[in-house]
């Protein structure tokens, strides 16, 4: 092939490249969020090609002309108004234009906006061009001078939460996981379940402590180990566990009742062996990882991971503690009163305890 007929190729290669860029040079935004004692506020850099397309212009580069853009400011703030929507400690909060420029050398316009007085907690809703679906939205929030967080917002992932810096920006995050762990453990029937199979022999205060706080260890530390990312197990794995952890609890309640009932102990009487303390530290290291797949689904904000996964962990724990009192306490009421009551609520509960955890085995097993 001769160098004129390469040259030739090569410079159709080159049109059609520059050709596609100038039709759409980045599919890219940014905005960028400041908080400061004196209040919040912010811009959005938003490519010419872009605003043209959702305004109906045909030429981008008119935009970069001061004065058309300046015609079509109220309706570029509108645009933008629409899409972007800050919640500032779960108020959403209107943005006040303060200035728009354009920049000729990034092919972009600037505009600039008050979002009134600081705020603790912060959350970003953007989708600024939703006719383009690969189109991104740079975040970058500034707290006091520096440079806090970093986000890529996308149309599958428009939106981030972010927690400032300050003792409200804690307590902002600790309210949110605390309920948000608080939510789980009692919204997981698992998990419910799990903790009232291994109370349904009741036993005394301290042995009941005991089997609690080995549950608490257990899952504490692999939740904190998922979360960090140092240990992950897939779910595949973990949910069947759960599951089959919650047969193994009956069944052993079964065993406990058997000789219990051999050696004529009441309802009363400590199991003549328990391994519930046992079963609470090991099967909570497999309930643990459970709960890490929602701290995943959640989102733990990276510039406060270890007050998020703290809060979350506690929100458990207050959940937890919630179902031991009223478990413990209503099967301790009966006992009390009437001890073949409490025998055959331990036995035919058990029994639902074994039913359920099968059926959530073989359907997360098979058919998930």
């Amino acid at each position: 092939m001769s160098s004129t007929i390469v040259r030739a190729l090569l410079a159709c290669a080159l049109v059609s490249l520059s050709s596609a860029a100038s039709a759409h040079p980045a599919p890219f935004s940014y905005l960028d969020l400041t908080l400061t004692a004196e209040g919040m506020r912010g811009s959005v850099i938003l490519h010419d090609f872009d605003v043209a397309h959702d305004l109906g212009l045909e030429t981008p580069e008119r935009l970069l002309d001061k004065v058309l853009a300046d015609a079509h400011r109220g309706r570029i703030e509108a645009l933008v108004s629409d899409r972007l929507q800050l919640t500032l400690d779960a108020e959403r909060r209107p943005l006040r234009w303060t200035g728009m420029e354009v920049d000729p050398e990034r092919f972009a316009l600037r505009l600039s906006f008050d979002a009134g007085p600081r705020a603790a907690q912060v959350d970003v809703n953007a989708v600024l061009f939703p006719y383009d679906p690969v189109h991104q939205t740079f975040v970058n929030i500034h707290e006091d001078g520096a440079l806090r967080h970093q986000s890529i917002l996308t149309a599958d992932a428009p939106s981030l939460t972010f927690y400032a810096g300050s003792s409200q920006g804690r307590l902002a995050l600790a309210r949110t996981f605390v309920a948000s762990g608080i939510e789980h453990i009692l919204i997981g029937p698992d998990h419910v379940l799990f903790l009232i199979g291994l109370l349904l022999l009741g036993g005394r205060l301290r042995r009941l402590a005991l089997i609690v706080t080995a549950f608490t260890i257990g899952h504490s530390l692999t939740l904190s180990l998922a979360a960090l990312d140092i240990l992950d197990p897939p779910s595949r794995f973990i949910e069947p566990l759960i599951a089959l952890t919650i047969v193994v609890v009956g069944a052993d309640n079964l065993f406990v009742l058997h000789d219990r009932r051999r050696w004529g102990q009441s309802a009363l009487a400590s199991p003549p062996r328990d391994a519930r303390p046992l079963f609470a530290g090991f099967f909570g290291l497999v309930h643990g990882f459970g709960f890490a797949s929602v701290l995943r689904e959640f989102g733990l904000p990276k510039d406060a991971l270890a007050w998020s996964l703290v809060s979350f962990n506690a929100g458990v724990e207050l959940g937890q503690l919630l179902i031991v009192l009223a478990a413990a306490g209503t099967l301790a009421f009966v006992a009390q009163r009437r001890p073949a009551v409490a025998d055959s609520i331990a036995q035919w509960g058990s029994i639902a305890v074994i039913l359920a955890g099968t059926y959530w085995f073989i359907e997360r097993l098979f058919f998930r």
